[in-house]
């Protein structure tokens, strides 16, 4: 038996792609703007814009894995060894299978694959906004993801749109209850990049908490929450919180909630959901021979690693040897607060249990691991559950203002990326 989310799910889905419209024409906008003003800076140092995107730092790792295959490792002077198994496989068998139906190299494979999945992810963070909170936040928040300072990334032959798309589209199938699609999403996530993580935690965290409700004989409510008889709120006013997610079953928990179909189907996406991240680092370990923990020695080549934060602090503490330097540590601790700020704010706005655990994890293994730190920038990108809150509040701003301040931000987010790639970049 469909559930009555499920029903008001398939009616919206003949309009979906006309409802996300205006965000994904947006997003096109900005990502577009970024693209020029690149092309601009890259004229005027007589530098390649094209191959900034598709030929520099990961890029040429994932091409060589597309063309070569794995086994490429370079070996440097202090002793560390960088392999390309380090790179999860998903991007690079998309860059060749462009190439190989298509004219196109490897390299345009994975620039045409991640300009796809940039619009694929927008259209995926509209919709889980839009199921919450309507489309006007959807708009917001897909524009907000647009703007981020690193945006340009969005556009290069990297794997931060594929995965960001993939893991936007699970959280949706979760929360509208699509188990096997979310299970099937989060494995192809967890081809993609070791954050893949993230998403199967979503998943087994909404699954089990259903699970959870269920044996307990609960109700449901779109955020998870019970809502106090008669509609009174803990404040004392009638009706939700204010800016609470839209009520009705959460992560497509049924009606009928002891529905044998809808407990097998919930089984069945979190079995799923592991395979592709377990898949590729078992094969990984059989390869090196250093069995399950055989990627983390890889990692360990590239001096990455999780060491809870302790390996950023100390570069962040770096920072304040010298009067110049040190803005640049203030700005860093900033930068942290305010992400640790979001997502304190997504906990207080009461959204979904796999969106805080997906956003949370996603910031715990960014800012926690040892990895390269001009890299966190990036490898927070993907975690846009804490741009809602900021979506909320643009929501509700005059047309012209808002208009007028994203297009600000759309300016300055172009600048940047433009002397970013042409100067340090990402690495």
């Amino acid at each position: 038996m469909t559930t009555d989310l499920e029903t008001r799910a398939a009616a919206a889905r003949p309009g979906a792609l006309r409802r996300a419209a205006p965000a994904l024409l947006g997003y096109a906008a900005v990502r577009a703007l970024g693209l020029v003003v690149l092309a601009l800076r890259s004229e005027a140092r007589g530098t390649s814009a094209y191959t900034l995107l598709t030929a520099r730092w990961d890029s040429l790792w994932y091409t060589r894995v597309a063309e070569l295959g794995y086994g490429y490792e370079v070996r440097l002077p202090n002793g560390d060894v960088h392999s390309n198994l380090a790179f999860f496989p998903l991007l690079p068998w998309l860059e060749r299978l462009a190439a190989a139906v298509s004219p196109l190299s490897y390299a345009d494979g994975g620039f045409v694959v991640s300009l796809l999945a940039s619009l694929a992810a927008a259209w995926g963070i509209f919709a889980v906004a839009d199921h919450l909170y309507g489309p006007r936040t959807g708009v917001c928040a897909v524009l907000l993801w647009a703007v981020l300072p690193v945006g340009i990334v969005q556009s290069m032959a990297y794997s931060e749109s594929l995965f960001t798309a993939l893991a936007a589209w699970a959280l949706y199938a979760v929360l509208t209850g699509r188990w096997v699609t979310a299970g099937l999403l989060a494995g192809l996530a967890g081809l993609t990049r070791p954050v893949g993580l993230a998403v199967v935690a979503a998943v087994w965290a909404a699954g089990a908490a259903a699970f959870l409700r269920e044996r307990a004989g609960s109700s449901f409510v779109g955020d998870g929450s019970a809502v106090p008889a008669g509609g009174a709120r803990g404040d004392g006013h009638a009706g939700p919180p204010p800016d609470a997610p839209r009520t009705g079953a959460p992560y497509g928990a049924p009606q009928q909630p002891h529905s044998p179909g809808v407990r097998l189907r919930r089984a069945a996406g979190m079995l799923l959901a592991p395979l592709g991240a377990a898949g590729y680092v078992l094969w990984v370990g059989a390869r090196t021979g250093d069995g399950p923990l055989g990627y983390l020695e890889v990692q360990a080549g590239w001096r990455n690693g999780f060491d809870g934060g302790y390996a950023f602090a100390r570069f962040v503490a770096g920072r304040f040897t010298s009067f110049p330097s040190a803005l640049a540590g203030v700005a860093l601790i900033a930068g942290v607060a305010l992400v640790v700020w979001l997502y304190v704010l997504c906990v207080r706005r009461r959204q979904p249990l796999p969106l805080l655990v997906y956003a949370g994890t996603v910031t715990a293994l960014a800012l926690c691991a040892s990895s390269y730190f001009g890299s966190k920038p990036r490898l927070l990108m993907p975690a846009f559950p804490l741009l809602l809150p900021l979506a909320l509040v643009l929501a509700r701003a005059r047309t012209r203002l808002l208009g007028a301040g994203l297009g600000a931000a759309a300016a300055a987010s172009a600048a940047y990326g433009a002397f970013w790639l042409n100067g340090s970049g990402p690495p």
